[in-house]
């Protein structure tokens, strides 16, 4: 490992412990078991067929396959002076198996061990987003020594100050300064800006960028394990230690439910009789009946079958949610965090307006520059050719091309000297005149990059600008009413986190219609900004797609990575993953959330009000144990349904 960071903690599958590493066997080959057999016992059951002793076996075996992956979780718990949802389910197996019921025992741990399966899936994310990260930076430099002889050494051996050749095509192995050489670098990996940069002695390089051009000459300002792509990976780790862990709602319940019911039983069973002299067997019995009423089956159900239907519902509309924590905390959110380059924009620059300045036309104008541009694989080049083609526009490439590198290019064009570049280029043939000044004033306060077109002076002709093409990096086709449905969803403000420079960000969020916009963000600065709206907030998303943004994903309550298109570092490191792309799902997932949280809540409501009815019929000696384990039953199939519910279409209010 060339780069020093810091370990990452692995993150528990829900910020409690589960024990899924206290079996010998894999989780998903026990949850595999416990579903097959489940599905057995069931079907013996049913059509009762063979001996009782198959069915009880199979379901028993069932409910230990299962069990294996809470069991043990449980026991640690008690030892640890908690009850979480391991030891709630665990006592509502037990008293399931107590009173006869051992279908329903193996129904409700497989259905939990299921969704444990679910969230396991997040479990080693964070290693692999630093493997992911790691491979962004070459793990040798170029070093020139004093005498100018060059030799290629580890990263990790490099001194601060000396001197790196940065070839055309490779990756910046370093974080320095440019001391000699032009060229355009692609920073989106680290920065997330739409366009290359271009880059002349004295600017800055980031390791993990991609020098597109001219070779380039930079003195090392930063060690290998102190560099920003270094930096990245330490926040990852941080931000994955640092984030608080999401708990079940029904875990906190059950910390408070659990010792409640069996504090209950007890006093029920020894204050009659010690107190006011009543019998000991009635009481017993009563107290028995309490406990067969109050086994949280129901209550325990309430969240697996509503986190499987919920993850169900959203997979098929091509969003993987990492875990039922993540599905509960979406549905939390208060605020949300977008990066632009991928997310808001399509990450491609394309050709938005063109500005006629002298007698050509707009597809002269065009075919000119793309004749030019044909010979140049720059992204503005690239995005300029395809306009032209996409206007059906017949140009042949110009001759005598020469790049001029931080700047554009020179070709001949019909017998005459011609240029496309930027801003710098056109000052420099000494062509911009106050009006040509007011023009690319006018575009570049829209965020806009632009190619100048000019006629070089010559013998025989006089130089002038003939037109403006403006680029940038345009809308994503469903921004708008992803934005739209976002807020309808109950998001109070969407703020745009770019790396871009605050300028392209503001026009782009106006065009977008975003809340707010901040630009010139370093991913450490992206992190600082999630944490203060979490502050604001509370639960609070971010969207993102590149490397840049892995460490504020790890950091927001909930993580949205662009599936197709994002990198692998940020796939891994956010908790939910639009695989079509499309950001009308984010709200959908949102919507989702909230559903689910609402019919677990009123599940447990409503299994609870059907116990406290039953409990009070218990106690007037109108409920027999028969009748409690109908009402458990009942409630149990109830909450199933209303889960299943989950998996139904539901349209946004908007």
């Amino acid at each position: 490992m060339h780069l020093q960071s810091r370990p990452i903690k692995k993150p528990s599958c829900s910020g409690c412990e589960h024990g899924h590493g206290d079996s010998p066997l894999p989780q998903g080959i026990l949850v595999a078991i416990s579903g097959i057999l489940t599905g057995v016992g069931l079907l013996l059951g049913w059509i009762e067929i063979g001996p009782t002793w198959l069915k009880v076996g199979a379901l028993a075996i069932a409910t230990l396959a299962g069990g294996l992956l809470v069991f043990p979780a449980a026991w640690k718990a008690l030892q640890g002076k908690r009850l979480d949802m391991n030891v709630l389910m665990t006592v509502a197996v037990a008293g399931a198996w107590i009173i006869g019921e051992g279908a329903e025992a193996a129904a409700v741990v497989f259905l939990f061990a299921l969704s444990e399966l679910l969230e396991s899936w997040a479990a080693t994310r964070a290693r692999r987003a630093v493997k992911a990260l790691l491979e962004l930076s070459p793990p040798t430099a170029i070093v020139i020594a004093p005498d100018g002889t060059e030799r290629e050494i580890a990263v990790a051996e490099v001194d601060i100050g000396a001197e790196i050749r940065i070839r055309s095509g490779s990756r910046v192995p370093l974080d320095g300064e440019v001391i000699s050489g032009n060229s355009s670098v692609d920073q989106a990996p680290i920065t997330g800006e739409s366009v290359p940069v271009d880059k002349s002695p004295g600017d800055p390089v980031f390791a993990g960028t991609v020098n597109q051009e001219g070779s380039l000459t930079v003195r090392v300002t930063k060690a290998a394990g102190d560099s920003t792509l270094a930096r990245i990976i330490q926040l990852v780790g941080e931000a994955e230690e640092q984030k608080p862990p999401t708990q079940r709602w029904v875990d906190r319940f059950a910390a408070v439910y659990t010792p409640a019911v069996f504090i209950a039983a007890i006093l029920v069973a020894i204050i009659p009789p010690l107190l006011m002299g009543q019998e000991w067997n009635p009481w017993i019995y009563r107290a028995l009946v309490l406990l067969v009423i109050a086994c949280p089956c129901a209550l325990v159900i309430a969240t697996p079958v509503s986190i499987v239907s919920g993850l169900t519902a959203l997979a098929r509309r091509g969003v993987l949610v990492k875990g039922g924590v993540y599905l509960e905390a979406v549905g939390k959110l208060r605020a949300l965090a977008v990066d632009k380059t991928g997310t808001i924009t399509q990450g491609k620059p394309q050709v938005t307006g063109v500005t006629t300045v002298g007698d050509l036309s707009e597809e002269e104008i065009l075919r000119y520059a793309a004749a030019i541009n044909s010979h140049s694989e720059h992204p503005l080049a690239v995005a300029i050719v395809d306009a032209a083609r996409s206007r059906n526009l017949d140009f042949e490439p110009a001759a005598d091309y020469q790049s001029i590198t931080g700047q554009g290019a020179r070709a001949t064009i019909s017998g005459h000297p011609h240029f496309i570049g930027n801003h710098r280029m056109a000052h420099e043939s000494g062509l911009c005149t106050p009006e040509i000044e007011a023009i690319l004033g006018g575009l570049e306060a829209k965020g806009q990059s632009l190619a100048i077109l000019g006629h070089d002076t010559h013998e025989g002709c006089v130089g002038k600008i003939l037109g403006i093409i403006a680029i940038a990096d345009t809308l994503r086709p469903e921004v708008i009413e992803a934005l739209h449905l976002i807020h309808a969803a109950g998001i109070e403000k969407v703020i745009m986190l770019s790396g871009d420079n605050q300028r392209t960000a503001s026009a782009i969020a106006k065009q977008a219609g975003i809340d707010e916009a901040v630009g010139d963000l370093m991913p450490d600065q992206k992190v600082e900004y999630i944490r203060k709206l979490v502050g604001e907030y509370a639960y609070v998303g971010m969207i993102g797609d590149g490397v840049n943004d892995a460490p504020a994903l790890a950091v927001a309550s909930v993580g949205f990575a662009m599936g197709a298109i994002g990198s692998d570092t940020a796939i891994e490191t956010a908790d939910i993953a639009l695989m079509k792309d499309d950001l009308t799902k984010v709200a959908e997932a949102i919507v989702t959330g909230r559903r689910t949280l609402g019919i677990i809540r009123f599940n447990v409501i409503f299994a609870l009000a059907i116990k406290v009815v039953f409990l009070i019929l218990a106690f007037a000696g109108l409920a027999g144990l028969w009748l409690a384990i109908l009402a458990d039953t009942g409630a149990t199939l109830l909450v199933i349904l209303n889960s299943l519910r989950l998996l139904s279409n539901q349209r946004i209010k908007e």
